[in-house]
């Protein structure tokens, strides 16, 4: 079965940190581009941040750009989401997903999903 879990969400103040982590398993993303949206209630599922498969390429939605690292290690068939600074605005349930087409911003560019998990962050 291929499935991504995430994990490492919860709560935390504004201003403090957390890393989120996407377990693979089923089959190896090694290839693949990798990247995590967030869904704030009543919102739509926003983009966050992609990942190439070998890492060299990153991309971020503006407004995370110079808080959030996006990293990935191959051989643990894991992806990463480093969040610093966070905000209150940063509220959301965070998920991850694999890529099947080049649109990286863009959900309907993914075709497989975690369940998500919950970051609260508290002002």
């Amino acid at each position: 079965q291929v499935q991504l879990v995430e994990s490492g969400g919860g709560l935390v103040q504004a201003g403090g940190s957390l890393r989120l982590s996407c377990a693979a398993s089923g089959r190896t993303f090694s290839r693949d581009t990798m990247g995590w949206f967030r869904q704030a209630p009543g919102k739509d599922r926003d983009f966050v941040a992609a990942i190439n498969w070998s890492g060299e390429n990153t991309y971020y939605a503006d407004s995370v750009k110079g808080r959030f690292t996006i990293s990935r290690d191959n051989a643990k068939n894991t992806v990463y989401l480093q969040m610093n600074s966070l905000k209150p605005e940063d509220t959301a349930v965070y998920y991850c997903a694999a890529a099947k087409r080049s649109l990286v911003m863009r959900p309907t560019s993914y075709d497989i999903w975690g369940q998500g998990t919950q970051v609260t962050v508290s002002s």
